[in-house]
Parts: C-alpha cells; structure tokens; sequence
C-alpha cells in the first residue's frame, strides 16, 4: 500500500489510536482480510476487533466507496487493515471459535 494513500482514510478519532513508530510516525497498515457486507460480517469483526484495542481501517476495495453510499453497502466488500504490530493479534482473534483459544494479550 502506497505510504501516504492509507493516511485519507483514516477518520480523526481512528488517526489519534492508531500506533506510532519509534520515530512517530504512523505504523503501516497489514491486510488482515475482505468481509463481505451481506451478513455484516465486516461490521460484527471491526467491532470485535476495536473493542479488543486493536483499531481497523476499513477500505472499499474498487468502487466500493460509492456503493456503501447509494446501496448501503460495497459489492465488492470491505478490506480490513490493522497496524502491522497488531495483525498477529487480529488474526488469531478473527481464527478462535471460543474465548479458550483467544491469545492471553487479547483476554486482559
């Protein structure tokens, strides 16, 4: 992902939680995965994941910024990134099927 194209997409509140390098300035954003819309599966792990402290930036891949506009959602469903220092984390949530599985970092 280009080094500044990501940084537009970033809302104000999600620009102040997302991590900083050691020379502050913000970490790379990893794809973690495309959720269709359909179910609201994307909508049900960007809440899992946020409320486990690890913020998402959510892409529409395509056109899809203007088909969440006129069709509430993307066809083409969304991307989900998350900073490079948490996607280990992200995936192992987004892979447990009970909180036993769940890394202890996530379960404090």
């Amino acid at each position: 992902m280009e080094k500044f194209s990501w940084r537009k997409n970033l809302p104000d509140d999600l620009l102040e939680r997302w991590p900083k390098d050691a020379e502050g300035e913000l970490e790379e954003p990893v794809f973690l995965c495309n959720c269709r819309a359909q179910d609201m599966s994307d909508e049900l792990k960007i809440n899992m994941l946020e409320a486990y402290g690890i913020p998402c930036l959510r892409i529409y891949p395509g056109d899809g910024s203007f088909g969440r506009v006129v069709l509430g959602m993307s066809g083409l469903g969304t991307d989900i990134y998350v900073p490079a220092s948490k996607v280990e984390d992200a995936k192992a949530l987004c892979n447990a099927d009970s909180p036993e599985e769940l890394p202890e970092e996530a379960k404090e």
